[in-house]
Order: structure tokens, then sequence, then C-alpha cells
């Protein structure tokens, strides 16, 4: 990516929105921030791209604009970064969602696209999808913590040692709220 290259977001609802060849650079993102060590979802690297791939296919097959949004960040025409937002239907749980797969890709780390990418998300979960707060879970450990902290979430809970990484590797699971949005 150019360091001149602006930033542009693109929000998909429905599946025909994402054709294969988005999602072959979805999967491709997703295999390189895994791979890195990466808290996106695949804990044991080097990931396995089929599996990768069903993910992603999976994501796309959801998409609906009331329940699943994927938001993704360009420069240019190179995909480097995204996300799944997520609300439940459920009229006890309707007012909030949830971000999932929260990723940049490792060429365009410390450029600002992660902060503007989680920017972004949040005014759509405000002003489009009508939500009041967005939760997301994080892997502890790793400065995400500090990361979500700095754009205004707050850790409200742990789950202490719930994800193994290697036997002794445990690492705790930092459930995050951002409200109001």
């Amino acid at each position: 990516m150019s360091a001149q290259a602006p930033v542009s977001f693109r929000q998909h609802t429905h599946p025909h929105d994402v054709d294969a060849a988005l999602q072959q650079q979805l999967t491709r993102c997703w295999i390189e921030v895994s791979d890195a060590g990466g808290a996106a979802g695949f804990p044991f690297p080097p990931v396995d791209p089929d599996e990768v791939a069903a993910a992603a296919a999976g994501i796309v097959a959801e998409l609906d604009a009331d329940r699943s949004r994927l938001l993704t960040a360009w420069a240019g025409s190179e995909l480097v970064g995204w996300l799944n937002m997520r609300r439940d239907a459920h009229p006890l749980v309707a007012h909030w969602g949830t971000l999932h797969h929260v990723q940049t890709r490792t060429s365009v780390r410390g450029r600002g696209i992660g902060t503007a990418l989680m920017n972004r998300a949040r005014e759509i979960a405000r002003d489009e999808m009508g939500l009041e707060q967005l939760h997301l879970a994080a892997r502890g450990g790793v400065g995400l913590e500090d990361f979500y902290g700095r754009l205004g979430w707050k850790e409200i809970g742990r789950w202490p040692g719930a994800l193994r990484l290697a036997p002794g590797g445990d690492r705790d699971e930092v459930l995050m709220l951002l409200a109001p949005l």
C-alpha cells in the first residue's frame, strides 16, 4: 500500500454484495493476520486456508442489513482490513451489537487504519443500525485492551484462562463495551 493512498470503507449487507474476488481477498487477509499471530479467530498458525475460506464464506452467507454487516477498509484497490458487526434480533438484546474478526493487514499496521475502521463501525452501528452499544471479546496479553481503550472501549470483565493457545499458554478473554455510541 502506498503511504499516500487514502483509506475508504465499503459496507456489505447482503451475500450478493461479496463477489468471489472479494471473498478471496477476505480469506487472504485473514490468513495473513492469523499466521502472524493475530487474534482474529484462528489461534494456531499456520492456519488451514480451506478452513479460513469456509469461515469467511459462512460470514458472507449470513450477511443481512439488520443482523450482520461486513465492513471493509481499502487503500485504492487493496483490501487492508475488515470486521463483521452482528446483532441479535431478539427484543431483549436488539439494542446492542458485537464486533467480530477485527483485523488489518500486517503491512499497514501503525497507519491508523484499525482506528479508522473501528470509528466507522461505531458510526454505522449508531446511525444506520440504531444500536446503543457495542460489545467485543478480545484476546488478553497482546495489547488489544490498550488499543480498544484508546478508542473509548471499557473492559467490563474477563474470563481468566479461557483461551488455550498452547499447553501452559492460556490467555484471558477480555470482554469490552463501547457505550454510548
